[in-house]
């Protein structure tokens, strides 16, 4: 089962009361005030974690509680802290204060921590409280309560390619032709009811990842069909791949589809549209009219956007496609690389 939203319940642990007490001791005159103070609480912790890849066990277990600091002691003593929790997190997810909707960190990459419930400080004990002209205190503090939150979590698919279209477009027959992701495929719309990613490995030893996300249909973004739910997963990427069906079985003009999904990503995001873009006519072995693919490669070219034709089941245009989005992909990515 794919999670990509929950909301969670989190709360540090409260600091530990400080201690009144004096020290009275056989052969120690004057043992003076001795009371501890409280240990601190423990801290809620998120990580970043590879492990996983779904918010899924979130829904099993939404609440997180860290441990209590002990109290102080007297002779001095001071109570033990108390124990922190880490909570491991995918890769890609993006956190959120449920209650006011403040954007609180964003996971880019494995191992990032980012504590979001601060433990409560312990008291002071009555020792602290002694001066030269106050050498009896009974002042001591309570612990201080540890931060609690209620977050709203959302996960966005590291991906370097998103694949949208139509439903039955033929994005999860691509990204399995190209890479080892084995999706359901089916000659029926909407098979595909959650992101995929696929792993596409490039000239040399380089690599990317492509995302195949549902289908959307004309009115996605007033919840019709899948709706838009799935569109965050394509936020992160550096490139979209347009595919378009141009066989006659589909029913539908290319052209229209190419401008009816276009709309339906303006809906969800202007910023979707500003990404570099390729048109991708797919199932070119089922099309027996080529002015479908001409009309589709004259409006590719009116807006300046790459234009290929594929067919996934023969393999036709495959590696070029493969080439054409991991170099798109690749002179991407050097802008955003800083030198050391």
């Amino acid at each position: 089962m794919f999670i990509d939203e929950v909301r969670i319940y989190v709360k540090a642990g409260n600091g530990g009361n400080g201690c009144l007490a004096f020290r009275r001791e056989k052969y120690v005159p004057r043992g003076g005030p001795s009371g501890g103070d409280g240990g601190r609480g423990g801290d809620v912790t998120l990580v970043a974690s590879e492990h996983y890849n779904t918010l899924l066990h979130f829904r099993f277990n939404p609440e997180y509680r860290a441990g209590r600091g002990r109290h102080g002691e007297g002779s001095n003593r001071t109570g033990r802290e108390g124990e922190s929790i880490e909570i491991p997190t995918p890769v890609g997810t993006v956190v959120y204060d449920a209650d006011t909707g403040e954007l609180l960190h964003d996971f880019t990459r494995a191992g990032d921590r980012f504590i979001v419930a601060r433990g409560g400080r312990g008291g002071r004990g009555n020792a602290r409280f002694a001066t030269s002209t106050h050498q009896a205190p009974t002042e001591h503090e309570p612990g201080q309560p540890g931060e609690e939150r209620r977050l709203r979590l959302e996960l966005k698919l590291l991906a370097d390619v998103g694949l949208v279209g139509f439903p039955n477009a033929g994005k999860s027959t691509l990204i399995s032709r190209i890479s080892a992701a084995r999706p359901k495929i089916a000659d029926y719309p909407f098979t595909t009811l959650e992101p995929n990613l696929g792993v596409v490995s490039a000239e040399g030893e380089r690599t990317y990842v492509v995302a195949d996300i549902p289908g959307l249909i004309e009115g996605a973004h007033l919840g019709h069909g899948l709706g838009t739910q799935f569109l965050r997963h394509i936020e992160r990427t550096r490139l979209l791949a347009h595919l378009v069906d141009v066989s006659e079985s589909s029913g539908r003009d290319p052209v229209q589809d190419f401008e009816i999904v276009l709309r339906e990503l303006s809906s969800f995001s202007a910023a979707l549209l500003e990404k570099p873009m390729i048109v991708v006519a797919a199932k070119l072995d089922a099309a027996q009219d080529g002015a479908r693919v001409a009309a589709l490669e004259q409006l590719a070219r009116r807006r300046n956007l790459p234009f290929f034709k594929i067919s996934s089941v023969t393999g036709q245009g495959i590696d070029a496609l493969k080439r054409a989005m991991g170099g798109l992909v690749f002179s991407a990515a050097e802008p955003s690389r800083q030198p050391e």
